[in-house]
């Protein structure tokens, strides 16, 4: 039995993301996201327009006039996403958590696979791979995919994003575009990050929140726990801490972004503390005048 309040969660999101690809994103998903390539429809009579290099030789020499092979684009993609489960996404101080925002921006990406026939499929990981959710087409298997990301509650908090990408690479044999959507607070997956990208269209979805990136000032001390190792640390105003925190983590994400540009890897960056509507409008822009 689904909670109501589950259910009116899942039913706001995709009523507030189905308007988004309907006005918004019209068209935009379609236009960057393409098939596998061209597939063969069928051979006809050869016509002085056609590339010579798709004359059919053997349907040409059985015939004795030159006939030529048509394609057409094979259109139907496989949409992965790879959804981090570790316990910092549930961290969120703006009224929602970073979890809550992937909900919506996976919403949002697949409601436009569906509108395009595409196949939405779901990798959950934390320090291991939590759960998989095979690709399939229609609104009832992506509002399925959508209750799992609101609900899961996974067995581990930690994060190895190098098992995740190992994973999706060992089950999803042909070419897929694959959203990762992780804070990307994780060591030694640059690797394996590479070798993804060479056999999918990968998209990093990162998600922070804005103390993450500032921390804000101390008028006593405070207790915090690390999400994922339980570690307790006790933090007393004028030691520091505070500008050693956002230099750490500006250097974090200089190296993160680094990597990324290393392999051409395409990003969107979102926050829980404003909207995600503009980075996706970017994003897709951006992406649409690179296959102009």
């Amino acid at each position: 039995m689904i909670p109501k309040e589950l259910l009116k969660k899942v039913r706001f999101i995709e009523i507030t993301t189905s308007r988004l690809v309907n006005t918004v994103f019209a068209g935009e998903y379609h236009s960057v996201f393409k098939g596998r390539g061209m597939e063969f429809d069928e051979v006809r009579e050869y016509d002085a327009q056609d590339d010579i290099r798709d004359i059919d030789w053997n349907v040409t020499a059985r015939m004795g006039h030159p006939y030529t092979k048509k394609f057409v684009e094979e259109r139907e993609l496989t949409v992965m996403f790879l959804v981090d489960q570790s316990a910092s996404g549930r961290y969120g101080t703006r009224g929602r958590t970073k979890s809550e925002l992937t909900a919506e921006i996976a919403a949002l990406l697949a409601f436009s696979a569906v509108k395009n026939h595409d196949r939405v499929g779901l990798i959950f990981f934390s320090d291991r791979v939590e759960k998989y959710i095979p690709p399939r087409k229609g609104r009832q298997h992506v509002l399925r995919v959508i209750r799992e990301i609101l609900t899961y509650r996974p067995k581990s908090r930690g994060t190895d994003l190098s098992a995740a990408l190992k994973t999706l690479n060992d089950v999803v044999t042909r070419r897929a575009t694959v959203f990762v959507f992780s804070d990307f607070i994780d060591q030694g997956y640059e690797r394996m990050l590479k070798i993804a990208h060479k056999k999918h269209d990968l998209v990093a979805v990162v998600a922070d929140d804005p103390t993450e990136r500032e921390f804000p000032r101390l008028a006593a001390s405070i207790r915090l726990e690390d999400a994922e190792t339980g570690e307790i640390a006790t933090l007393r105003p004028g030691r520091g801490f505070r500008g050693r925190f956002e230099k750490n983590a500006r250097e974090a994400r200089e190296k993160r972004d680094r990597l990324f540009e290393s392999i051409g890897l395409d990003r969107i960056e979102v926050g829980t503390d404003r909207p995600y509507i503009d980075p996706m409008i970017r994003f897709f822009r951006t992406r649409e005048r690179r296959f102009r």
